[in-house]
This record gives structure tokens, C-alpha cells and sequence, in this order.
């Protein structure tokens, strides 16, 4: 793994760069910003027309913060170093299981060689382009969320029943995988039962990014269990690179990894069903965001507030201590 280097910037760009948009990297070419990711293609021209690892990406994590489907202000420090190191971290613990994306996090030698340039070094992975499925990938074993709602609703998550007497923050008796589709920026992922995906993509590809997606979970559940966390449920993306000569097409993880932003974390010596979990993630800023304190009215349609330093902070820390207590180290 790299050296995170979370505070390691030029003198003409301070942290707060990270939680805007995207930068001007050299070697690289913006095409696309998500709510946290921003993505590179190579600037090909003045690489001499090819990259030196192939069809590759730069895939950057900002220290964007989203809630409640808008983007806030200020970022939160560090924060897309904590899930890049965070997912570099997993998909060593996954290898055996399912082949990844990253090809690279080697820093650039000069500045425009095709490598990680310095400034997003610690937050950024060189990854194979790979062809993604059009589907969300969940794994649940515990019910909360849209999970909970739909079991209340009636008994039962994408189509799978579920025994009475469950309440929010209960274990499930088995992992369950509840895929969902996969929503533009701003809109919300639409849960869907296992046939509507074995409609879109195939049932024989439909079923592999099901045993995958559990495989996964299972293996992080049993880690995170060891470390005093609970991993409630996770959303994984995969797609395929060609497999060698064959013709054939082969599934890779893709995307981030079992960080806060895509997994609900709950410390294990706090868990308690029929409450909501204290969580490794950004709770304190949608706890903020829907107080008296904020003044935001979020039906209002208007944008919210700039985040106070304390609640900045407090999310920070968190981010950091999900990182510390599944992997058993501080962020370098």
C-alpha cells in the first residue's frame, strides 16, 4: 500500500481543493465527478498515444460529503484518503476471492508520465477501465435502511420473506443479496428482486454477481466481527475486462470497497436491535443537517447550510476511527 500522505499538497493548493471539483492533474484528462469520485482518462497526445499500463482510468476520492441527495460544504478532511486506503486495504483481504480494478498507486517519477501525480497520491488508484454491470450489488445481514422499510412494509426485502419479530438493527438468520439499479447523481437507487436483474444482464452473469457479492460480504463480516465492528450490509460494483485471448469476459471488482460511504459499519459493543445503530460514517452531518440547529428546511428544496467546524471534525474523526479499527492501524 502507498503512503497515504493525506496532508501532502502543493503551496498552490490547500486541502479545501479536495472537496471542490475537479483538478487540473498533469497526464490526465477529466471526463466524469460523481458525488465523491472524480475520473481521468490519459492524456494520450502527450503520452505519445498510448499509455504505458494499457486502457487504464485515475479514479480520484474528493473529500466531498453528500446528504440528502446534494453536495455540502466544507468537505471533510482526509476523507477520500481514509476510503482509498480503506479499499486498498480490502481488496488485499479479497484476493483470493475476486479479482480488482487497481492496476497501480505507484506516484509519478516526473510530472505527465501516466503515473499518480503527487498531489492525489494517498487518494487516488490507477484501475483497469472495466465494462460495469448496470446493477448495484447489496449484501445484508442486518435489516435497517430501505431494507427495514420494505420488510415493514410486507415481510420481506426484493421479493426474499423474512421471519416476523424483526426490528431495526436485527441480525438476519443468513446474508440476503437485495441488488438495486443504479441512479443518475441525485437520484436514488431503486432496490429490485433478483429476476429483474437476471432479466437485465442474464441470469448466469446475475447469479455469479450474487455468489460474489456474498462471498465478499461474508469474508468482510467475519474480519470486521474480529475487529469490534459490525458490517450491517454493503453495496458492491463489478464489470469485466476481457480474459486474455479467449474471447471470454471476465468479473472484477470494481469501484470502492467496504468503506463507510458504501457500507453501514456499527460498533459491536453498541449494537442493540430495535434502536437505530450509531454508525462509522457520516451521522453526525445528516443528524445536523435535520436538527433545529441547521435552520435547513429539507422539503423547502433550497440548499442546505455550510457544515460548523465541530460537525466537520466529529465526521472526521469517525472516518478515521472506522479506518484504525479495521485495519489495526493509523492512516499514514
Amino acid at each position: 500500500m502507498t503512503d497515504a500522505r493525506p496532508t501532502s499538497t502543493p503551496e498552490n493548493l490547500t486541502n479545501d481543493a479536495f472537496a471542490g471539483g475537479p483538478l487540473d492533474l498533469p497526464g490526465w484528462r477529466h471526463v466524469y465527478s460523481g458525488k465523491v469520485r472524480d475520473l481521468y482518462e490519459p492524456d494520450l497526445p502527450a503520452l505519445g498515444g498510448v499509455h504505458p499500463l494499457g486502457d487504464v482510468v485515475l479514479v480520484v476520492a474528493s473529500d466531498r460529503v453528500s446528504a440528502y441527495d446534494h453536495v455540502l460544504s466544507p468537505g471533510i478532511p482526509d476523507k477520500g484518503v481514509v476510503l482509498t486506503q480503506l479499499s486498498l486495504w480490502w481488496f488485499e483481504q479479497l484476493a483470493d476471492l475476486v479479482d480488482n480494478h487497481v492496476v497501480t498507486t505507484e506516484p509519478s517519477a516526473e510530472p505527465g508520465d501516466g503515473l499518480v501525480p503527487d498531489v492525489v497520491v494517498g487518494r487516488a488508484m490507477i484501475c483497469r477501465r472495466l465494462e460495469m454491470f448496470p446493477v448495484e450489488c447489496v449484501a445484508r445481514g442486518y435489516l435497517t435502511g430501505s431494507g427495514l422499510a420494505e420488510y415493514r412494509a410486507g415481510g420481506e426485502v426484493t421479493g426474499i420473506p423474512l421471519p416476523d419479530g424483526l426490528v431495526d438493527g436485527s441480525r438476519l438468520p443468513e446474508p440476503i443479496f437485495t441488488p438495486a439499479t443504479k441512479a443518475e447523481v441525485g437520484e436514488h437507487d431503486e432496490n429490485v428482486p433478483f429476476d429483474e436483474v437476471a432479466r437485465r444482464i442474464g441470469g448466469e452473469d446475475a447469479a455469479r454477481l450474487r455468489d460474489l457479492t456474498l462471498a465478499v460480504y461474508r469474508r468482510a463480516e467475519e474480519i470486521a466481527r474480529d475487529r469490534g465492528v459490525v458490517l450491517a450490509d454493503t453495496k458492491l460494483e463489478f464489470g469485466t475486462v476481457p480474459d486474455g485471448g479467449t474471447g471470454a469476459e471476465r468479473i472484477v471488482l470494481g469501484d470502492e470497497v467496504l468503506t463507510p460511504d458504501s457500507s453501514r459499519f456499527w460498533p459491536a459493543d453498541s449494537w442493540e436491535p430495535g434502536r437505530a445503530q450509531p454508525s462509522f460514517d457520516k451521522q453526525f452531518v445528516r443528524d445536523w443537517l435535520t436538527s433545529d440547529a441547521s435552520g435547513w428546511d429539507r422539503a423547502g428544496g433550497g440548499e442546505p447550510p455550510a457544515l460548523p467546524a465541530d460537525v466537520v471534525r466529529r465526521t472526521r474523526d469517525r472516518y478515521l476511527e472506522a479506518y484504525e479499527r479495521i485495519t489495526g492501524a493509523a492512516l499514514a
